[in-house]
Formats: structure tokens, sequence, C-alpha cells
């Protein structure tokens, strides 16, 4: 081999050619190319400093977002529910379900409502202790020789 390996260390290592630009240095003279209105353009609000408008600004007009109508209504007092199908449990079988044995799991986060859904079978023995049960997921614990306590 023609080509020698030079020693690398921290004294001689230089990034590859043309891997690196310079950055624009704005507003420094007429031979950088960007002196004077240093890429603003000329005159006008967003050739001012601070002179950006805030998202939604439409000149003075009304804003779309409050020409249109609004629709619907958002509960405040919601409360949403972690949902977890009974096929997910198949590792508890014979064991004690509970809201910190799932984010144990990873099936939900701790302190998070939990609500077992009845998609797929139920393991064989379960005992769920405060979570929320569907009808069809109860009735499948129950045929599955489990317990739902509250």
């Amino acid at each position: 081999m023609a080509d020698t390996i030079e020693h690398v260390d921290l004294g001689t290592l230089r990034a590859p050619r043309g891997s690196t630009k310079n950055t624009k240095r704005k507003g420094r003279g007429p031979g950088s190319g960007h002196g004077k209105t240093a890429g603003h353009g000329h005159k006008g609000q967003k050739a001012r400093t601070g002179g950006h408008v805030r998202p939604g600004f439409e000149g003075g007009q009304m804003p779309l977002i409050r020409r249109l109508p609004k629709r619907g209504f958002t509960n405040p007092f919601k409360e949403s529910a972690r949902a977890v199908n009974l096929e997910a449990l198949a590792a508890f079988a014979g064991k004690e379900v509970t809201a910190a044995s799932l984010a144990e799991a990873g099936l939900a986060r701790a302190g998070e409502t939990v609500k077992l859904l009845a998609d797929g079978d139920a393991p064989q023995g379960l005992v769920v202790k405060g979570l929320k049960v569907s009808a069809a997921a109860k009735a499948k614990i129950e045929a599955a020789g489990g317990r739902i306590e509250a």
C-alpha cells in the first residue's frame, strides 16, 4: 500500500475536509454578503426587532379560528381509564391483579385508572382487586374460576 497511515491522537484529530461550514455572520458589512439589512429585506414589520406576529394572526382581519362556528362540549369531569384486555393477563394466571401489579408489568402507568375488557380468554384463577371490569370480562373471569374484589 502506497498510502501512509498517520498517527491520530487528540492533538492531530481533525474533521474531514468539507464536513464543516462556517456560520453566517449577519450584519458584518457589505463584503460578507449579509450586511446592511442582514437578511431582513427592506423596512416593514418583519425587518424590525421583535417584529413578528403570533400564530393565527391575519393582519387585523378576523382570524379563521374566530370565524368558524364552535361546536360540541368538553366534559371537565370526564374520567378516562387505560383499557387492558384479558389476553394481556396471561402471565397473571392464579395471581392477584391490581393497578400496582399492572404498572409493574408495564401494562399501565402508576396511579392510572385501569379497566379490564373482555378481548381474549381469561387466565385460570385470576383475582382482580380494585379495578374497573366490563360485564363481559367479569363473566369470563368468573367462568375461568377467578373472582373480582372491590
